[in-house]
């Protein structure tokens, strides 16, 4: 590919920022330059603890606006379809809202207040059996009433055993979810600490139950989760600094598919190609079977148990032997199994160290490479010292970012060839013809990246504090040609991936992160803001209104679960811990739910 064929595609200005000023900044973070920031605003979010409760009632507010529902029924729903609040809208509008809520558990909300004029009168409960007042009863939304310490002891089990989010009516047959309001109230009188965990495992399932929010994978944990707007095929940057792939959480690794990256990492962590060198370079021992590695010229060979075999065949031998003969042995007969699985393991083995060591390489120039940052803000602060003509290194910083990106899409191509082009994965799919001409026109591909990122590497470790003007031009106008030359051509191998070669496969199971020439997405902070409606309702409210259970009805505020008023619900980024539903304690919620 010709320099200029590259530059037309694009201008300097494009793809580099010129602030001098900002070079401490950018040398920081890959992704900080003005160049790298995204031109709209970041389809990721990270979620802290602070944030967490702002993100659950925005998606609560919406459903109780458009369903004109009280809190905790929305919840409900909420929970049970994921969090997923445009799945909410479609099967109301394909199935009605009926249907909506039987499958979420929810009750019709039709009224089952016991009659004022027999509240005083005494009732049974149909799960111990006794008669009490209707004032020591509690009713549920689906109409069904048992005594408070049936309820409470019901909820406890539930809430030890980790069903907090859905916890049903103890009724034959009821599938309807438990008022939450009424939950606190029951257990809270005999367990204050059961209603943190509740409250806990409420909050948390935004997260825990939510296909598009996930915890940042970071060690030791940084208390983040990250949301993501669109598609969950992606990597994305935490506010910590770790990187990683949003569908397995594992390290990023595209253009390698999730399924892919698994095969791999197991690969290379367990001891499958010891297994194989095993096999290629050693023979089992007839007798105890261990592997015996051949250290001579002879193939009577001897295992330390004592069991003498012939090393050509494996067969258990005498000891008595020529140079040309083991005595009343003969294996001149051709096995073509034998001879065929060692061949296949033999092969195998080569192969999977052809890929391998290709991907060592690049990962360790990664890391080498990862070191140049402090060099090049040292090389930089020389050449502005000087009495020069040249005060924009921007060229210099940006290379460094196209370099990293380049290398690391580079050192993930491997894995995914081994796997593309073997036979563990797609072996069915495609024809022998059709995988050599794919294969190769994916290598020619990865060639020619190579060749520009190791060009690009060397111009980048150039000493240029040390050389004239006039070289150093020289340098700038090549790590601008050659970033812009492997930006292009990892485009090109990301296309190639998604359209050439997974794109024409039976069954895409196997998705990849799409390539951002500015880099892996760097979430933003979630605001803290609510519709202004729901702020003021909920400032007219008391969050932790009483609640009675004379006849048998029950009253709530709509709050916000685990909160204790609308000045603690999460308004303020400064507040670092809440108070459980009686002001009783805090908790952490960095820290995991007790289960």
């Amino acid at each position: 590919m010709e320099v200029e064929d590259c530059m037309s595609s694009g201008g300097e200005e494009d793809y580099y920022c010129s602030d001098r000023d900002s070079l401490d900044d950018a040398l920081e973070n890959e992704d900080s330059d003005s160049q790298w920031a995204p031109p709209k605003g970041s389809s990721s979010k990270v979620i802290t603890k602070e944030s967490l409760l702002a993100a659950q009632r925005e998606d609560l507010r919406r459903v109780m606006e458009l369903l004109s529902l009280r809190e905790h029924h929305a919840r409900t729903l909420l929970i049970h379809y994921r969090w997923d609040v445009e799945k909410i809208f479609a099967v109301l509008v394909e199935k009605g809202k009926d249907r909506l809520f039987k499958e979420a558990g929810l009750p019709m909300l039709h009224s089952h207040d016991l009659d004022p004029s027999v509240s005083t009168c005494t009732t049974m409960c149909d799960i111990c059996m006794e008669d009490l007042p209707s004032s020591e009863q509690t009713k549920m939304d689906c109409g069904h009433c048992f005594c408070n310490n049936c309820w409470t002891e019901h909820f406890i089990v539930k809430i030890n055993e980790g069903q907090s989010k859905r916890i049903r009516c103890m009724a034959h047959k009821c599938y309807a979810i438990c008022d939450e309001s009424i939950i606190r109230n029951l257990v809270g009188k005999r367990h204050p600490d059961l209603v943190e965990k509740f409250d806990r495992f409420l909050l948390e399932s935004y997260i825990e139950d939510n296909k598009m929010v996930k915890w940042c994978p970071s060690t030791p944990h940084c208390g983040n989760a990250i949301r993501v707007e669109e598609d969950e095929f992606c990597e994305v940057e935490c506010s910590c600094g770790n990187q990683f792939c949003f569908s397995c959480l594992c390290e990023a690794h595209s253009p390698c598919s999730c399924a892919m990256w698994a095969l791999w990492t197991k690969k290379c962590k367990d001891e499958s190609e010891t297994v194989n060198w095993i096999t290629v370079h050693t023979k089992p021992c007839p007798k105890c079977h261990k592997p015996v590695e051949k250290n001579g010229g002879c193939n009577l060979v001897s295992c330390i148990c004592g069991q003498a075999f012939c090393w050509l065949c494996g067969g258990a031998t005498g000891r008595d032997h020529t140079w040309s003969n083991i005595t009343g042995h003969s294996c001149g007969r051709y096995k073509e199994d034998r001879e065929k699985k060692s061949e296949r393991a033999k092969r195998d083995l080569y192969r999977y160290m052809h890929y391998h060591n290709r991907y060592k390489a690049h990962t360790d120039s990664f890391k080498q490479e990862s070191r140049l940052k402090e060099t090049i803000k040292e090389k930089v602060r020389i050449l502005e010292e000087k009495d020069s003509r040249l005060r924009d290194f921007s060229w210099v910083t940006n290379g460094l970012y196209r370099l990293f990106r380049s290398r690391r899409a580079l050192s993930y191509s491997y894995p995914f060839a081994f796997y593309m082009f073997g036979e563990e994965l797609f072996k069915d799919e495609m024809t022998k013809e059709d995988m050599e001409i794919k294969q190769h026109l994916f290598e020619d591909q990865q060639q020619q990246l190579e060749t520009n990122v190791e060009k690009l590497s060397k111009f980048i470790e150039e000493p240029f504090d040390q050389y004239p003007e006039d070289r150093i031009m020289e340098i700038r106008m090549q790590v601008i040609n050659l970033s812009v030359i492997t930006d292009t051509l990892c485009k090109k191998m990301y296309e190639c991936i998604e359209t050439d070669l997974l794109g024409s496969l039976q069954f895409g199971i196997h998705n990849i992160a799409p390539y951002y020439s500015k880099g892996i997405e760097k979430a933003t902070e979630l605001s803290i803001t609510f519709h202004a409606n729901s702020c003021n309702n909920d400032k007219r409210q008391k969050l932790h209104a009483p609640i009675t259970t004379n006849g048998g009805t029950s009253e709530e505020s709509d709050r916000p679960s685990g909160s204790g008023s609308s000045e603690e619900s999460g308004f303020s980024a400064q507040k670092r811990a809440r108070k459980d539903g009686h002001g009783r304690g805090m908790f952490d919620l960095n820290l995991p739910a007790d289960v």
